[in-house]
């Protein structure tokens, strides 16, 4: 059995260090139910841009493309969650309109309607301290979502990214719910 050096271990799980420390970053400066809102539904959308290209490093790609969705979404007064929502909708309309991307497309779509019902409910409609409980346990559970793609749908989504997604999301999920609980 070959063993790694402590170096060339740490560059191996480098998704789990990105994936890390954007949760310690969050955490450290204070979740609140919008921004840890806006991390389930960009996830979410991440995997239904894999999908709709059938590219699963597009979901690494699509990172970056949401950050620019938020910022013009804020620029003509429209919150970050809202803007990312409608994003998505143009991606699955772009996916359904491509038939050979058409199941993948569903799965994704199926995870992000479910992720983001919750976030619409928890980030928008609800009191600040039941959205946040509301939030962290839809965070679990998208790590859930991510352990599965990782295990089962290596094809979907990059593994880098469902690995960084599961380091990010249930450290995050868990941190959020004990401030919300205490």
């Amino acid at each position: 059995m070959t063993t790694l050096s402590a170096p060339a271990a740490l560059a191996h799980r480098w998704p789990t260090a990105v994936g890390a420390l954007a949760a310690l970053g969050m955490i450290l400066l204070g979740p609140n139910r919008t921004a840890v809102a806006l991390v389930v539904a960009i996830a979410a959308t991440c995997y239904v841009a894999a999908a709709v290209f059938a590219r699963p490093w597009m979901a690494w790609a699509w990172i970056p493309i949401a950050f620019v969705v938020v910022v013009a979404g804020k620029l003509v007064d429209v919150e970050p969650v809202v803007a990312t929502g409608v994003a998505a909708a143009a991606l699955v309309a772009i996916g359904l309109a491509r038939s050979t991307t058409r199941p993948a497309v569903t799965l994704e779509t199926a995870g992000l309607l479910v992720y983001g019902a919750f976030v619409v409910v928890a980030a928008l409609l609800l009191a600040p301290a039941v959205g946040l409980v509301v939030v962290a346990l839809t965070l679990i559970a998208h790590g859930v979502w991510d352990v599965w793609h990782l295990r089962r749908h290596r094809d979907l989504v990059s593994p880098s990214l469902a690995e960084a997604c599961i380091a990010l999301d249930v450290p995050l999920g868990l941190a959020v719910l004990v401030v919300a609980l205490a």
